[in-house]
């Protein structure tokens, strides 16, 4: 009792959606509000993979400084948003999604050993 109590809101959000608080980030960015249950769970899915693939592949050593590391980046999510997401979606809604997860990704994850998670 006394732990769950000691939870944050955005802990004990993390623990009901079943999502850790990088993937809750990324969830938030992402989520829309008319989302049924099946396309929530889809979504949740985008985000948990989003940030593994991103982890493992995307984010090396100062991927920030070049150019080239930078735009694979947010190519990548681009890719996974726009084959993944459900298809209520709308193209001009996954643009935008992509550019505040691309500047989350940006602002949050100097590299893999470095972000504000850690």
């Amino acid at each position: 009792m006394n732990l769950a109590k000691d939870l944050s809101k955005e802990e004990q959000r993390s623990i009901e959606e079943n999502l850790s608080e990088e993937e809750l980030a990324i969830f938030d960015l992402i989520k829309k509000d008319d989302l049924n249950p099946e396309e929530e769970e889809k979504v949740k899915k985008v985000a948990k993979e989003l940030l593994e693939k991103l982890k493992e592949e995307k984010l090396v050593l100062d991927w920030r400084r070049r150019q080239q590391t930078r735009a694979g980046v947010k190519i990548f999510i681009r890719d996974m948003l726009f084959d993944y997401l459900p298809e209520k979606y709308e193209d001009a809604e996954c643009k935008d999604i992509m550019q505040r997860v691309y500047f989350h990704i940006y602002d949050s994850y100097a590299d893999i050993n470095k972000n504000i998670y850690i």
